[in-house]
């Protein structure tokens, strides 16, 4: 009954865990671009110069982008067929858990007159826990129109680390979930 007790109790750890660092993602497009004409993509500079994020962390999101275009076959262009932009957004998100079963020491005597000295004793309550949330918007702009033909959208706890390695791990995460369903239609294709 102990080791069922230890294993559900791990279990639910690891599956909140996983669900903190997941993105989630959303996209969005336009039905009358023709997704199957884009070949070639250059960075819209002044749509990314906007991003309110550190340059580093720029070039880290742009470098994965990169990445993850070239492999599915696209080139940087002088004369591009889509432009790529980036917008970001971070909030904090504050969790309250209610009823956590817990034991914890105490003093009586004031409101009991039977019980005075501490103790120890068992109750309800919350924990409250805040964690920042960050959002990376990735638009395809055709740019012979100048118009958005795709929006990408991933949102997910942003790991705020000195660590270097573990930082550019979690952008390329984020870049690759939402570039996942791009072009849309790919994701299906993919599965």
């Amino acid at each position: 009954m102990k080791n069922l007790k230890l294993f559900t109790l791990a279990a639910l750890a690891v599956t909140f865990l996983a669900s903190c660092s997941s993105v989630r993602v959303i996209s969005d497009y336009d039905k009358q671009a023709d997704f199957n004409a884009y070949k070639s993509y250059a960075f819209y500079k002044t749509g990314i110069d906007k991003a309110q994020i550190s340059d580093l962390d720029k070039k880290r999101i742009l470098r994965a982008i990169d990445s993850e275009l070239s492999s599915r076959g696209m080139v940087k262009s002088e004369q591009p067929d889509v432009l790529i932009s980036i917008f970001t957004k971070e909030r904090e998100r504050v969790d309250v858990y209610n009823n956590n079963f817990g034991w914890g020491w105490g003093y009586g005597g004031f409101y009991n007159p039977w019980v005075w000295g501490p103790g120890w004793g068992w109750g309800w309550g919350s924990n409250v826990s805040t964690r920042t949330e960050g959002s990376l918007y990735i638009d395809v702009i055709d740019a012979k129109n100048k118009e958005l033909v795709w929006q990408g959208r991933g949102v997910g706890t942003l790991n705020n680390t000195s660590n270097v390695e573990k930082k550019e791990e979690r952008i390329r995460e984020f870049v690759n979930q939402i570039l996942e369903r791009y072009p849309p239609g790919h994701e299906l294709a993919s599965n």
